[in-house]
């Protein structure tokens, strides 16, 4: 028999097949991930051919158009939603371990980030318990018009290998609560949490087709994404293959919605301590994450006159950050995820160089770490906004601190930026962080610190894409809306 998988950290069911129409089916290609903490294979498991992406819509449609999910009441797929839920809960670890193993993301963070899996599918559920799908209103000449909200169909979710679990929940809890079925697309690098989540969909009693996984690589994925039978598509991902997707989606007219890049800032002002602002300014700078996300703060703003006195404090709290294993207790950063993205990321690191910027701290491999795919935590000066390092997505450890006059320069700086995902501000003026938050033109924004919740709004201006995930908002992306024009309502609708 195939070895398919030899981690025993995660515990997969099936990890040669693909679940497609409620069964689990042998797939025609495999993937081989490698360890980024080792550089040494840890598993292989099935990925999805082009064959295998239309096996896998071919069951979502037969499920959508005929099949008993979107008929049901809210109320009745919610129940679902909520097995799922407690099923993923108990999975916890696994996840957690999917995580490190895959990207590199030190356990103790995964598991923190991860103690709840299931609380976006029991979020959904009750929401749609609270809100109507009908609205009824009177017209003018006497009848009633009815607005529906009703599925959208057939959804691609494609989920970015950074935070594969939580990214992928964004878009299959909403779109399963709205009654659409799924075709799941993870990354070929971070494939594992959806033979989980799939193994949680049959435990949970999903009718056959409502969820299926394709976890598969670029020529599938595009192939995905191009199907007739696909009437929605969601991403999460770089700005340039979102850009490529939207033309595609565009020319045939389906629904997409793009969760996408950011190079986003925090403006630090002068009547706050320096030591106030590194308490949450290096975490919210995505270090021990080892940068690798959207919405991390890598573009700091800081007054002329204090640039050299933060620049010292969050040097030494960057050198301080334990760099190593992903398993290791102690470790603080980990890897980065692959090869390819070190060398992106340390590339980034000579082109600030060869623009003048000057580094401060990192820009290296760690001293004794000579395997994995390791980089210090970087911090770069004398940086000016026209830099690439200050214009482009790295994603990954690197920050630029940028000198500013006068907070309307500040300001200024910030948005000069073809993203707009995310932004804080630095003050003890809670009425000035609020007007300076209604200026930035970012779709998120935090007062001293980044934050995120996925029962609100999540999304960008400009190339950081189009659409709202989380909160309510995120079911509205799986929705289309219908006005019935009647007489009077009929019995059982509101009116």
């Amino acid at each position: 028999m195939r070895d398919f998988y030899s981690d025993s950290r995660v515990q997969l069911s099936h990890p040669g097949c693909l679940y497609i129409d409620g069964q689990w089916v042998p797939a025609s290609s495999d993937l081989k991930l490698i360890s980024p903490s080792d550089e040494q294979q840890h598993s292989v498991v099935a990925g999805a051919s082009i064959e295998d992406v239309n096996r896998a819509v071919a069951a979502a449609r037969h499920a959508f158009d005929f099949g008993s999910w979107p008929r049901m009441t809210f109320t009745e797929r919610a129940v679902y939603l909520e097995k799922m839920a407690t099923l993923l809960r108990q999975r916890a670890p696994h996840l957690a371990a999917c995580w490190s193993l895959q990207t590199g993301v030190p356990i103790t963070m995964a598991s923190h980030m991860l103690a709840d899996p299931g609380m976006l599918y029991d979020y959904y559920a009750g929401l749609g318990r609270e809100e109507g799908f009908t609205n009824t209103a009177r017209r003018d000449n006497g009848g009633v018009a009815i607005t529906r909200r009703e599925p959208v169909g057939v959804v691609a979710a494609i989920a970015p290998w950074n935070h594969p679990a939580h990214l992928m929940s964004l878009k299959v809890a909403p779109a399963l609560a709205m009654g659409c079925t799924v075709v799941a697309k993870a990354a070929p690098e971070s494939p594992l949490d959806v033979f989980i989540f799939a193994e949680c969909a049959e435990a949970a009693g999903i009718p056959p087709g409502v969820f299926n996984i394709v976890p598969a690589d670029r020529e599938a994925s595009d192939h995905l994404v191009r199907h007739p039978g696909i009437d929605k598509v969601s991403f999460t991902g770089s700005s340039v293959t979102g850009a490529h997707i939207a033309s595609l989606c565009a020319a045939r007219m389906v629904r997409s919605s793009m969760e996408l890049g950011g190079k986003s800032a925090a403006i630090v002002l002068d009547d706050i301590s320096i030591e106030d602002v590194i308490k949450t300014l290096v975490p919210a700078s995505g270090v021990h994450m080892a940068g690798q996300g959207c919405a991390f703060l890598t573009r700091v703003l800081v007054s002329r006159k204090r640039r050299d006195e933060l620049a010292e404090a969050y040097a030494a709290a960057l050198r301080s950050v334990k760099i190593g294993d992903a398993f290791d207790p102690q470790t603080q950063m980990g890897p980065i995820a692959m090869k390819r993205q070190l060398e992106r990321i340390t590339g980034y690191i000579e082109k600030g160089r060869s623009e003048g910027a000057r580094i401060v701290t990192g820009g290296g491999r760690p001293q004794g770490l000579d395997r994995g795919y390791f980089i210090e935590p970087t911090l770069f000066v004398d940086v000016t906004n026209d830099m690439a390092i200050a214009q482009e997505e790295i994603f990954g450890p690197v920050i630029s601190m940028i000198a500013f006059d006068d907070e309307e320069e500040a300001i200024a700086i910030a948005n000069d930026s073809a993203f707009g995902l995310n932004g804080a501000v630095y003050t003890s003026d809670i009425e000035k962080a609020y007007a300076i938050g209604c200026r930035i033109r970012a779709g998120n924004f935090a007062h001293n610190g980044l934050e995120h919740d996925s029962k609100f709004a999540f999304g960008g201006y400009k190339l950081s894409g189009t659409g709202r995930e989380g909160g309510r908002f995120g079911m509205d992306l799986y929705a289309e809306l219908k006005t019935v024009y009647m007489r009077e309502a009929p019995v059982g609708v509101s009116r």
